[in-house]
């Protein structure tokens, strides 16, 4: 077989067409399948992140939800100003069981206190110490919010276990408009 320059152009052409078709269409798609698998990485991780935030999303619909049912409860413990009165009776028969003497019962303004209101009452009972304490311990154990924010105990002379209390006993409230002496 005689090499002429015939055979050898077309030795060339044929060894130029792979070359040629690694170069014009190879190399291209090898490009663009990495750029499409990139793509594709990025997309995961965002679906990860999407997957992520919702997840956290019903997380947080779950919490509020529960924060708004606690908040329903504590309302739920919050009397009218019409009640008011009704707890001020419950106190007293609280008092009356623990064989406790109401000296005093002043009625201060109704102060606002974030949404609600408080209504405090200056109270002076009389007794013996270990009803008194029990009498707190009820007064605690009421459906409706209360707190003692001031208490000044003193000792009786007369009999041993015997005091007299000096205490505010603050009531909280749903605020109505009908609530003329609030103060904001």
């Amino acid at each position: 077989m005689k090499l002429g320059i015939r055979e050898i152009i077309f030795l060339l052409v044929l060894l130029a067409m792979p070359i040629s078709s690694y170069w014009f269409v190879f190399k291209p798609q090898n490009v663009e399948i990495s750029e499409a698998k990139q793509e594709i990485e990025h997309k995961e991780r965002m679906l990860q992140k999407l997957d992520a935030a919702t997840s956290q999303a019903t997380d947080l619909e779950r919490a509020n939800s529960k924060i708004a049912e606690k908040i329903k409860l504590i309302e739920e413990r919050l009397p009218s100003d019409k009640e008011v009165d009704v707890i001020l009776k419950q106190i007293a028969e609280i008092a009356q069981a623990q064989k406790l003497t109401i000296t005093k019962v002043a009625a201060k303004p109704a102060l606002k206190s974030s949404r609600f209101m408080e209504k405090p009452l200056e109270m002076t009972i009389e007794g013996n110490f270990d009803n008194f304490y029990t009498f707190l311990l009820d007064v605690e154990k009421l459906d409706r919010i209360t707190r003692v924010p001031t208490l000044a105990l003193e000792r009786s002379s007369a009999n041993d276990g015997s005091m007299g209390a000096k205490f505010t006993l603050s009531i909280y409230f749903e605020a109505t408009k009908t609530v003329a002496e609030a103060r904001p």
